[in-house]
């Protein structure tokens, strides 16, 4: 029997277990510390997506494969288990050997194969994240980190440079596509840094949490870090933020309330406006309150969602002519009639809130900071006692900040254009959101800085 792997397969196996996977998937933690000595069960190994095609071969075969093919994996004296031979390294220097790319096409089953193959050319490829909306529909962008910094330096210098398809890519380091977004957002100071950390933070991150099980370190007031529950205020509502099989926040669908009356819709934008000409009129009504906004470049229409129902002198400032937004390129704003999308678009909005509460309230720094941040339009993620506000935020005991801090935090937050958080992800290519707004998406922050992204 012929028991070995073609490249691809040998690195799709070896990849679950590397450095650069292993201890940022949780369900692959799991499954590698569930055991003392970290077996995991080739039948499960050969249960994931990628590996259906060698199902059929069984487990056997895989375990001769194995074998035969990885000195990076030892498989156990009964052929139904596999390892790392080596303990988990925490990588050193991730976002500064990543790089963005963009230009690829829709997705099938078998274009994660074909994406590594093709980065591989470039050098040794440590993981490729196909990035994806809040739907998980692929973005057609990828990261791809390498495994040491020459192959950066080939990848971006390649001449002809890289394409797809006869179509040439957009390609730049991951620190210049950061960049890129922020000045694109407008960003400054604690935005522009709130940002960063968005696009380079970790869902989860196994040397994170086995730092603090070793010790969670003593913040300010003597209270000892501890993962608590995680609320977000919405519409008038409290809903408890659980966390996904990623890593994320969430909320239980059947939980989110339908409020009618809470979302204006506006066209005639020509596909150009700006998030201020939206964001700014409208903030100056609604008591500075920053709202939700829905809209994507080019597009000639879009969504404004509010934390409270409005009266009909709220609609007719938004609608009436001489109005501060209708001249600001906007040429019809009404009622959102469509109940069933408006119920979609709440939904949307929450769901964008939980993610940015929970990541501020549970990763950053380790969990604890944020774990209070106020959202902008509608939703405003608590936690339990000791934690500390992201931005402008509260938590319970020891969560409150002074006044002028508070003012200081706000004004910062205003200038910046504030953006949705997701990624995150990043999944870890952390997800970023598929949808793009503006200080709106604090509306769905925990912190009060977000904006719904429709980052590519």
């Amino acid at each position: 029997m012929h028991c070995s792997f073609q490249h691809d397969e040998k690195f799709t196996v070896e990849f679950y277990f590397a450095d650069a996977n292993l201890p940022y998937d949780k369900f692959m933690w799991t499954l590698y510390t569930k055991d003392p000595e970290h077996w995991v069960s080739i039948q499960t190994v050969a249960s994931f997506k990628r590996m259906r095609d060698y199902a059929s071969e069984g487990v056997e075969w895989l375990a001769d494969a194995l074998k035969s093919s990885s000195t990076f994996l030892a498989v156990d004296a009964t052929g139904t288990k596999v390892r790392r031979t080596t303990e988990p390294q925490e990588p050193k220097n991730q976002f500064e050997r990543s790089v963005y790319a963009k230009g690829f096409p829709e997705e099938d089953d078998t274009l994660q194969g074909r994406l590594e193959e093709f980065f591989a050319q470039y050098g040794t490829v440590g993981a490729v994240r196909m990035r994806r909306d809040e739907k998980k529909k692929f973005k057609q962008s990828v990261f791809v980190e390498f495994n040491d910094f020459e192959s950066v330096e080939k990848f971006l210098k390649a001449d002809p440079k890289p394409s797809w398809d006869g179509k040439e890519l957009l390609i730049m380091t991951k620190e210049e596509y950061c960049e890129m977004k922020i000045k694109e957002k407008g960003l400054t100071g604690k935005g522009a840094m709130f940002r960063r950390d968005l696009i380079s933070a970790k869902k989860f991150d196994a040397f994170r949490e086995m730092a603090k099980e070793k010790g969670t370190p003593q913040r300010a007031g003597g209270s000892s870090e501890e993962k608590k529950d995680v609320f977000l205020e919405f519409l008038g509502h409290k809903l408890l933020i659980k966390q996904d099989e990623d890593g994320n926040g969430t909320i239980d669908e059947q939980d989110i309330p339908f409020v009618k009356g809470v979302t204006l819709k506006f066209d005639g934008c020509g596909g150009d406006v700006s998030w201020g000409e939206v964001k700014d009129p409208i903030k100056a009504r609604f008591d500075g309150k920053p709202p939700y906004i829905k809209y994507a470049r080019g597009e000639n229409s879009g969504l404004v969602g509010f934390y409270k129902p409005l009266t009909e002198q709220d609609i007719e400032y938004a609608s009436h002519s001489s109005s501060p937004i209708e001249s600001s390129i906007l040429s019809n704003i009404c009622v959102y009639r469509s109940e069933e999308e408006e119920k979609q678009f709440e939904i949307e909005r929450a769901q964008a809130a939980a993610r940015n509460a929970f990541n501020q309230g549970h990763s950053r720094d380790g969990g604890g900071r944020g774990r209070g941040g106020r959202g902008g339009a509608g939703g405003r993620g608590r936690g339990g006692r000791g934690g500390r506000g992201g931005r402008g935020g509260r938590g319970g005991r020891g969560g409150d900040r002074s006044r002028n801090n508070e003012s200081r935090e706000k004004k910062a937050t205003d200038e910046a254009v504030g953006e949705k958080r997701k990624r995150g992800v990043e999944p870890d290519g952390a997800p970023d959101a598929g949808i793009r707004g503006k200080v709106a998406p604090p509306t769905i922050q925990s912190a009060k800085k977000a904006k719904t992204d429709g980052s590519s």
